[in-house]
């Protein structure tokens, strides 16, 4: 089998110029016309069997290796975030008011370097790769709409894979773990509606600011006294609204909030307890709340003999640098549609470098990575591919 990281650092430039071309010109979720463009300019180059606009703007071409084998999918995310680009880079975002704050114009890179060190392999392998370059990653449920037009089927994936570069961590560090490796995600709407009035005479009303302050407290008590002290569950109220005058209790407020998971069991608890902790506190305050639970993602979960041969393939790629294989997440991925159906890996490739000043987190105005990874991150996948490809 070829050195995929010899090959990697040769045709750097390829992947380092389509990167910054992406981030150049980064768009939201489905609506990455020009960046599927270009996905499918590079796809076509090969002879690809090619599909394009599912899921909106999504691409997917297949490379026969015309012998029997297994079918492997690797999805690559292609979405920009609603966010000015404050880096100052020489590659620095065009669009005014959108940038790539994720890495997902690495991750695109990534996806079209693999295809082509793969074609070039293409005597040596087995089965079939089919290249998912999807769009609306952002929590826009860009993977579900593929999944529902179809990216799972003719053929259908034996195995797939995922990467993210991640900037939590640096250069050299690489998160591999099987099981639940990023977290369920929902999201809640709760309104406490009360009596309001005047706030020099609050006997005579029931007010809702009083109700929501008690019920967040609660909130916090389902992860502390709810969810078994081995397993873990995230609730966050990230935004409350209620009034407009310093003397007025208001009739009406409106809280909401993420909830984060591992365990299906432990998702349908803290629903319940939310439900039912912000219906009865709301009743003691003598007001009434409507909850709203809308559901994401789910977990993402590796399948463990996968993961152990990517965690393998690591190894033998980068011996001296850190392989963590506990590596959990509470941050979530629509990855996990694909892969509830079908076994896979998704992994993290570490991506900060502070003394270049590239350790901005994710979503921050000023995140940018050490490009020096994307090698890194195109020879772990395209071995990975290959190990599994080469076994007819």
């Amino acid at each position: 089998m070829s050195d995929f990281l010899k090959k990697a650092e040769a045709i750097f430039e390829y992947t380092q110029t389509l990167r910054r071309d992406f981030h150049k010109h980064p768009e939201l979720g489905f609506e990455e016309v020009r960046t599927a463009g270009v996905v499918a300019r590079e796809l076509s180059a090969l002879g690809l069997e090619m599909r394009t606009e599912i899921a909106q703007t999504g691409v997917v071409a297949t490379l026969d290796f015309d012998k029997p084998g297994p079918v492997v999918l690797l999805r690559f995310d292609m979405d920009a975030l609603p966010i000015d680009e404050e880096t100052g880079a020489a590659y620095a975002s065009q669009n005014p008011g959108v940038m790539h704050a994720c890495g997902h114009d690495g991750h695109t890179a990534i996806g079209l370097t693999v295809a082509r060190m793969l074609h070039e392999e293409r005597d040596q392998l087995s089965g079939k790769v089919k290249f998912v370059f999807q769009p609306a990653e952002e929590g826009l449920g860009g993977a579900l709409r593929m999944v529902e037009e179809g990216v799972l089927r003719d053929p259908e994936p034996d195995i797939c894979l995922a990467l993210h570069l991640w900037n939590i961590k640096p250069l050299g560090w690489f998160g591999v773990a099987p099981g639940p490796t990023m977290a369920a995600s929902d999201t809640f709407d709760i309104k406490v509606k009360g009596r309001g009035g005047h706030g020099a005479y609050p006997h005579l009303t029931a007010d809702p600011i009083h109700a929501s302050a008690a019920i967040i407290n609660a909130l916090q008590s389902i992860v502390s006294r709810n969810v078994p002290p081995l397993e873990t569950a995230v609730i966050s109220v990230t935004t409350i609204q209620g009034g407009s005058a310093h003397n007025v209790i208001p009739e009406v407020v409106e809280m909401r909030g993420t909830i984060r998971t591992f365990d299906s069991d432990v998702r349908t608890l803290v629903h319940r307890r939310i439900n039912e902790i912000a219906t009865e506190i709301a009743g003691g305050f003598g007001c009434q709340a409507s909850i709203e639970i809308h559901t994401l993602t789910p977990a993402v979960v590796n399948d463990p003999v996968i993961t152990a041969e990517v965690q393998e393939v690591v190894r033998e790629l980068f011996p001296t640098d850190e392989l963590i294989t506990t590596s959990q997440t509470m941050g979530s991925e629509d990855m996990a549609y694909m892969m509830q159906d079908i076994p896979g890996c998704y992994f993290f490739i570490g991506s900060a470098n502070p003394s270049q000043g590239l350790d901005a987190p994710h979503h921050h105005p000023k995140f940018d990575f050490d490009e020096a990874a994307l090698p890194k991150a195109v020879a772990v996948m395209a071995t990975a591919a290959a190990r599994f490809l080469s076994r007819s």
